[in-house]
This record gives structure tokens, sequence and C-alpha cells, in this order.
């Protein structure tokens, strides 16, 4: 078996020497990902598209609330829109959303798992 080298988190050639503007950029998409209302709405686009009115319902906001949020969604390239009718239908546009929330998911799961440990050092056996 064929051993391979562990990859230096160090080397990330997408970041490297990037201009100012990209990196603007970059930290404009992860603040949409800061709110916790819109990771509820990514997590519900998760399962298929859905309309505002069933967003709203589904995360127990208003509909204005839940359309401001899609609307810098949209600007990001998190979800699509797709007019029909009197309606507005939202779906995911870009599914890597997912594989980087997860990987900050597992980073943060991890996280909890060693403070759990180093404070189980601490307790006494029963």
């Amino acid at each position: 078996m064929k051993n391979t080298p562990t990859p230096d988190p160090t080397d990330c050639i997408a970041m490297k020497q990037l201009p100012e503007g990209a990196l603007t950029e970059i930290a404009a998409y992860f603040q949409v990902l800061a709110e916790p209302t819109r990771l509820q709405i990514l997590n519900i686009l998760r399962t298929g598209e859905r309309n505002v009115g069933e967003l709203a319902q589904m995360c127990g906001f208003t509909a204005a609330n839940v359309s401001r949020h899609l609307g810098l969604m949209t600007q990001q390239g998190l979800v699509a829109r797709e007019s029909r009718g009197t309606s507005a239908y939202y779906k995911i546009a870009d599914p890597a959303v997912f594989a980087l929330c997860d990987l900050v998911c597992g980073n943060i799961t991890r996280q909890f798992d060693r403070a759990a440990e180093r404070r189980a050092a601490f307790t006494p056996p029963a």
C-alpha cells in the first residue's frame, strides 16, 4: 500500500495571493452563512425547493423576514429563485455549501468532544 503525504493546510492554492477584493467577496459569503436563520433555511432547502410561505411556516418566522434572508443568499449564489405565477420558489444553487457546512460541523463536534474529555478528567469516579 502506498503512503500518501498528509496535505499541508498552509498550502491552500485557492487562497494564495488573492487580491483584497476577492477576500472581501469570500468574507461576504461567510457572513451570509454566519446567521442561524439562514442556516436553518439552507437545511430546509436541502430536502427540495420551497416557496417563501412554506419556508416561513417551517422556520417560524415571517415571510418578510425569510424573504430578506433569501435575498442575501441569492446575492451570494447559495440559492436560486424561480418565479412561477405569483410565487417565487427557492432551491439550492450551490450544493457545495453543504460540504462546507459539514466540514465546519465536524470540526465543532471534535472541539466539543475534546472539551468533554478534558472535563471528564476532572470528574471523580462514581
